[in-house]
């Protein structure tokens, strides 16, 4: 099963939305930089997958217009809370009634899409010259932390072991979705040869905020209760005598292709 058919996993944020917003990390400046371009003032941004429209503030902090699209209603409704216009439903089957826009961007949610008919409706979305900007972040913790806590996934959910923050991510070359996204957009007719931008940054955590983001993951809210439960506050003793917190290493990932004339 590809990742975008797993609709039980591809769905299951919206159960803690209100934690989502609040424990997610946002995204480097550069990024926006970067899928902005210098004139944003009124630029016109279809967001997908926007989640609790944590991107899509971001983005709109620096002067574009942006509408949101999230399959989840729950997630929708702490958009719109949070100034994010929204519309709810699955972007393959989203009715764009005739609107255009100059970004279609999609933070950390293009592997719930199926690849091949998002860039399809992608292509219909975007003016001529436009430009698709896809990105994911891939987290690298520290050495010490990952083989301190990797012994408590083992034990507690191997299940979420190989795709877990602090474990897995480090061990993939790319995150979920990069290579199906260029797959896709190198093979449409709509859009130029994709290119892919990587962004180095970092974010430092306390031990409570830490613990506050691990259920807002897939596969860890898809654990027993108790099974979380257990390795949250195993994972919070881990962190406690490594000093109480710990700095991540993030590197985005940007997949942007331009649009071409119509």
């Amino acid at each position: 099963m590809s990742l975008h058919e797993d609709r039980g996993r591809a769905e299951s944020f919206g159960v803690a939305a209100g934690r989502y917003d609040r424990a997610r990390p946002d995204y480097p400046p550069a990024l926006f930089d970067a899928v902005l371009g210098p004139h944003r003032a009124g630029l016109r941004v279809l967001d997908v997958g926007c989640g609790t429209g944590i991107a899509a503030r971001q983005m709109a902090a620096r002067g574009a217009s942006v509408l949101g699209v999230e399959v989840d209603a729950r997630m929708a409704e702490v958009a719109r809370a949070r100034g994010t216009v929204v519309e709810v439903a699955a972007f393959e089957q989203w009715d764009a009634r005739g609107r255009l826009f100059d970004r279609v961007t999609a933070a950390q949610a293009w592997h719930w899409v199926d690849p091949v008919r998002g860039a399809t409706a992608a292509a219909a979305a975007l003016e001529g010259g436009g430009r698709l900007g896809l990105w994911w972040n891939v987290a690298d913790a520290p050495s010490a932390l990952r083989e301190r806590v990797g012994p408590v996934y083992a034990r507690l959910a191997p299940e979420a072991h190989a795709f877990s923050v602090l474990l897995g991510s480090s061990a993939r070359p790319t995150p979920f979705g990069v290579e199906s996204a260029t797959g896709a957009l190198g093979a449409s007719t709509d859009f130029a040869e994709p290119v892919v931008t990587t962004f180095a940054w970092s974010r430092r955590y306390s031990r409570d905020e830490w613990l506050d983001q691990l259920p807002t993951h897939s596969d860890h809210a898809r654990l027993p209760p108790p099974v979380l439960a257990d390795l949250v506050r195993a994972v919070g003793e881990v962190i406690d005598e490594l000093g109480g917190g710990f700095e991540m290493a993030y590197v985005t990932y940007l997949v942007s292709a331009e649009r071409l004339a119509r």
